[in-house]
């Protein structure tokens, strides 16, 4: 037998032995998340379109809830889910944290967060938050809120004093008056306003970084074409819920648990028109950054521009 024959009866053999090692290699699960702060992955759960989409290829869904960007992240590192739901400026902070991860798609633009104090109290900017208590989700977009707003006015973490809770206690701490201030999500901060009179004595929407979808890094390199569906999946929803507000916000009073007025509140408070990554969506998690660097949450030394360019990744966005 020539040499070319056996090179290429090797070559043919080697491609029957990869084919089915290939196919193999699809996950027989993907596991994403679920969040209040994110409608559209309620609609994506509750219509179950990512099962539907991916039925034929034999992968399965699993879902899983977040409670808060810090939780998504924690997840996301721990390898318990592969895309999950964060603030862009929560995502920055923990890729510059060791946390591989890239951001491969938006869910919306949102004014989630707000600084939030009870009727009474008489507060009325940042300033007035020295010496006081602060109830905040460390890792999350409103504990950047925060910090950037103590920032603008000359303040830092050491001038107040924080009190470490998830979002939904948080939120029970102001009511009960066990804190002075709240650093406030959707929808817990609407039922507040709406139920408890509660009062959002900072606001400042363009300091909300955009909520976005974040890949596992591995997960992302092993199975683009995964990433890339879901996405997909995604825009979809994007474009249901554009089409019908009134059955989005009754999926979301389903979800929550809470009244329609609530939950039409946070949907006031939220931007579904971007398809995807944008220029916007960089800037505004690099400007995010830089203030986080200022206010010495992100050390000195990091280069911030260059960990946004390699947290935000656009190859997987849906066409």
């Amino acid at each position: 037998m020539s040499l070319c024959r056996r090179s290429f009866l090797r070559s043919s053999a080697a491609a029957v032995v990869l084919g089915p090692l290939s196919a193999r290699a699809a996950p027989s699960e993907i596991r994403l998340d679920f969040a209040t702060y994110n409608p559209l992955s309620l609609v994506l759960k509750e219509k179950g379109l990512v099962e539907k989409a991916l039925a034929s290829d034999g992968i399965g869904v699993r879902w899983v809830q977040t409670l808060g960007s810090n939780k998504a992240l924690e997840f996301l590192n721990a390898g318990s889910i592969d895309i999950g739901s964060t603030a862009g400026a929560a995502a920055l902070v923990g890729r510059i944290n060791g946390n591989p991860i890239k951001t491969v798609g938006v869910f919306s633009r949102p004014e989630w967060t707000a600084l939030v104090c009870r009727t009474n109290t008489p507060f009325s900017s940042p300033a007035d938050l020295k010496g006081k208590s602060i109830a905040v989700t460390r890792g999350t977009d409103p504990h950047i809120f925060l910090v950037r707003a103590l920032d603008s006015a000359g303040l830092t973490e050491k001038d107040v004093r924080l009190v470490l809770l998830q979002h939904p206690d948080g939120k029970t701490a102001l009511i009960r008056g066990d804190v002075d201030a709240w650093a406030g999500l959707d929808p817990m901060m609407a039922q507040a306003e709406i139920e408890n009179g509660a009062k959002l004595f900072y606001r400042k929407p363009e300091a909300n970084t955009w909520g976005v979808l974040n890949a596992r890094e591995a997960f992302a390199a092993q199975n683009p074409d995964l990433v890339k569906r879901v996405l997909a999946i995604y825009e979809e929803a994007r474009q249901w819920a554009l089409a019908n507000p009134a059955e989005l916000q009754a999926i979301m009073a389903k979800e929550t648990k809470l009244p329609q007025n609530i939950v039409a509140r946070q949907l006031e408070r939220t931007d579904h028109s971007n398809k995807g990554l944008t220029d916007a969506t960089r800037q505004t998690v690099l400007e995010a950054g830089l203030a986080l660097q200022k206010a010495r949450v992100i050390k000195a030394d990091v280069d911030v521009r260059g960990a946004t360019e390699a947290l935000i990744d656009t190859r997987f966005a849906a066409s």
